[in-house]
């Protein structure tokens, strides 16, 4: 006999969908046991795969790892290599669709642009890293693209420990582009300037900031979202954004973010959609 899941007992209207229902709980269910290794790691620890992934310095260089299943080569093109394939920029195959390169220190720099390009059984194309944490426009060509960001004095917070009071809770919700006075597309800067002073003034304790994630239109309010991990650059640089959070702390205010995971954008190039010649992945 056919478990019936809880949902539906609880509400007999969604019985008419129950096959459509039924099927989408079996593919998370699968789709976790994917990720977790069948129960060998926690789902959180998978969560925390931007410390893994993506791009990083170390001490002998970078290293760059993309989680691609379905991918059957994969090269990194970008200003340092005339976004021509080479072999020192190819990526190598590890275990469980993780693909790894490692460059030497003079490899790429502070803001060079990159993509991948990616190899699948019938096709290829050109990719934006899913864990990378920079992502700016061409002002001309609208192309977007990944940027290493490796400054040589990174933004240090002053306010290295902070919690906040928020009982009662007050929270001040914001949009960082449509918060400024002039007509145009605002900054973290101009918000920390401009903006920030009335909140803390107004007595609010808590900011929510809307939809920094990075998203390739505009006009979606920020919720199509393209790369999860990257602030968006339409408002300024990542060194911008934590001057602003450490400032909103250094005036007693807690920062959270506002985020709606479901709001993948389905653009192929510059988001998650398709990745490696997978919709599922």
């Amino acid at each position: 006999m056919e478990k019936v899941l809880g949902l539906i007992k609880n509400d007999p209207w969604l019985e008419p969908y129950s096959g459509a229902i039924n099927g989408r709980h079996e593919f998370v269910l699968r789709k976790e046991s994917e990720l977790t290794g069948n129960g060998k790691v926690r789902l959180s620890d998978f969560a925390d795969g931007y410390l893994y992934f993506g791009l990083h310095k170390s001490g002998s260089g970078w290293v760059l790892r993309e989680w691609a299943p379905n991918a059957t080569k994969m090269f990194l093109v970008g200003t340092f290599n005339d976004w021509q394939e080479k072999p020192a920029y190819q990526f190598k195959a590890k275990k469980n669709g993780v693909w790894e390169l490692k460059m030497k220190p003079e490899a790429i720099k502070h803001l060079d642009l990159y993509k991948l390009h990616v190899y699948w059984d019938g096709g290829s194309g050109e990719r934006i890293p899913a864990w990378v944490n920079r992502v700016v426009q061409d002002e001309t060509t609208k192309i977007f693209s990944a940027q290493v960001w490796d400054p040589e004095h990174p933004y240090k917070f002053r306010k290295r420990q902070f919690k906040p009071k928020t009982n009662p809770l007050l929270i001040y919700e914001c949009h960082i582009g449509m918060a400024q006075d002039a007509e145009k597309v605002g900054t973290y800067r101009e918000f920390k300037d401009n903006v920030l002073p009335r909140v803390v003034a107004d007595g609010y304790n808590c900011l929510q900031i809307m939809a920094i994630q990075e998203h390739p239109y505009y006009g979606s309010f920020g919720y199509h979202v393209s790369s999860f991990f990257a602030p968006s650059s339409r408002f300024g640089t990542p060194d911008e954004l934590k001057e602003l959070i450490d400032e909103a702390h250094r005036s007693g205010l807690a920062v959270i973010m506002d985020i709606v995971h479901s709001h993948a954008v389905k653009n192929e190039v510059e988001g998650l959609a398709n990745f490696a010649g997978d919709p599922n992945q």
